[in-house]
C-alpha cells in the first residue's frame, strides 16, 4: 500500500479517536492529513464516511484554513479544527494561553494570537507554535497523524486547568524563560526533520520520549 493510500485508511481511525475524546463533536469540525512529496491533502468534515483528496490551492471553503495552514508551514502532516469544551472556551479568555506546563511547551509551543480569518493563519503560526484558535475554534497541529491526536488530547488537558484557574481568579504564571526556551528549541528541532521528510515524500519519524 502507498503512503498516499496508507493516510487516507489511516484518517477514519483518526477521526474516530478524536470524536470518542470529544474534540471532533461539531459537524462543521473537520480533519485532514498531508500527502507527503505534494500540495494536496485527505481532507473531511467530522460527520464524513471517508475523506476527499484536494490540492490545498483548490481548496473549498470549509477546508481553507487547512490549506493555509500546511502553506505557511511545511512541518505540519495533520490538523484537526474543531476542539473540545475547554479550548474553545479560550475565546472567553484571550484567546491564547501561556506556556504554564512542560509537556504543554515541549508540543504544542507558543501559541499565537487568535485568528479572525484564514488571512490570520500565517501571523498566528509564526512562532511554530502546534494551535491557534480561529474565529473562536481550536485548530490543532501535529507532525503526523498519531502526534496530532496527543497534541489534541494534550491541548484539551492544558486548557482545562488553565480556564478553570482563570475563572477563579487564580494566578497562572508561565513557566520560568529557560524551560520554555529548551523545550521550544526542541520542537523546532522536531519540524524541521519533519518539513525536510515530508519534501522527500516520507513520513516524519514518530517523537519518542520529551
Amino acid at each position: 500500500m502507498s503512503i498516499e493510500q496508507d493516510l487516507r485508511s489511516q484518517w477514519t481511525g483518526l477521526r474516530d479517536r478524536l470524536q470518542a475524546k470529544g474534540l471532533l463533536d461539531n459537524e462543521r469540525d473537520s480533519l485532514s492529513l498531508r500527502i507527503p512529496g505534494s500540495e494536496a491533502m485527505w481532507f473531511g468534515l467530522a460527520r464524513d464516511d471517508a475523506p476527499q483528496r484536494m490540492v490545498w490551492r483548490a481548496a473549498p471553503r470549509e477546508a481553507e484554513a487547512h490549506a493555509a495552514v500546511y502553506a505557511a508551514r511545511g512541518d505540519v502532516g495533520a490538523i484537526a479544527q474543531g476542539g473540545g469544551r475547554f479550548g474553545r472556551c479560550l475565546a472567553d479568555f484571550g484567546g491564547a494561553m501561556p506556556q504554564v506546563f512542560d509537556e504543554q511547551a515541549r508540543h504544542l509551543g507558543p501559541m499565537g494570537p487568535p485568528g479572525a480569518g484564514v488571512g490570520d493563519v500565517p501571523s498566528a503560526l509564526r512562532q511554530g507554535g502546534n494551535v491557534l484558535l480561529l474565529q473562536g475554534r481550536p485548530v490543532c497541529l501535529g507532525m503526523t497523524p498519531l502526534r496530532l491526536a496527543l497534541n489534541a488530547e494534550l491541548f484539551e488537558k492544558c486548557a482545562k486547568a488553565y480556564v478553570l484557574a482563570v475563572a477563579g481568579s487564580g494566578r497562572v504564571r508561565p513557566l520560568p524563560w529557560i524551560v520554555r526556551l529548551v523545550a521550544n528549541r526542541r520542537l523546532a528541532k522536531d519540524r524541521q526533520r519533519a518539513a525536510t521528510r515530508f519534501v522527500q515524500g516520507h513520513l516524519p519519524e514518530e517523537i519518542n520520549g520529551y
